[in-house]
């Protein structure tokens, strides 16, 4: 019989926990999970049971904020003024602003 699979905390994560999302609620969640530095799976568990992401600085993480910060910039420059389309961009903003700023805090 084949050695059963743990987490870091030696617990046995057998039950799968599936739903559906459209493309674009799928996107942004990438976005979030790469802003993290997190497992998809980590940053969902986290998420759902209402526990703070905390996001540990390093390279990996500095170049996707430094990413999507251009990307950020591109669809600024593009906007001309604010609708309910942008919802999407503005909460990536305040989610990158808040990271920055857990950045400040650590130095």
């Amino acid at each position: 019989m084949s050695q059963k699979k743990r987490d870091k905390k030696n617990r046995w994560r057998n039950k799968i926990v599936a739903f559906r999302m459209s493309p674009e609620e799928a996107a942004q969640l990438d976005v979030f999970v790469r802003l993290s530095g997190l497992t998809k799976q980590d940053y969902l568990i986290g998420r759902v049971l209402q526990r703070d992401i905390v996001v540990h600085g390093n390279s990996r993480i500095y170049k996707a904020l430094r990413d999507q910060l251009r990307e950020v910039l591109t669809q600024l420059k593009r906007i001309e003024a604010y609708s309910a389309e942008n919802e999407e961009l503005l909460e990536q903003i305040q989610f990158i602003t808040q990271i920055l700023h857990g950045f400040k805090e650590g130095v």
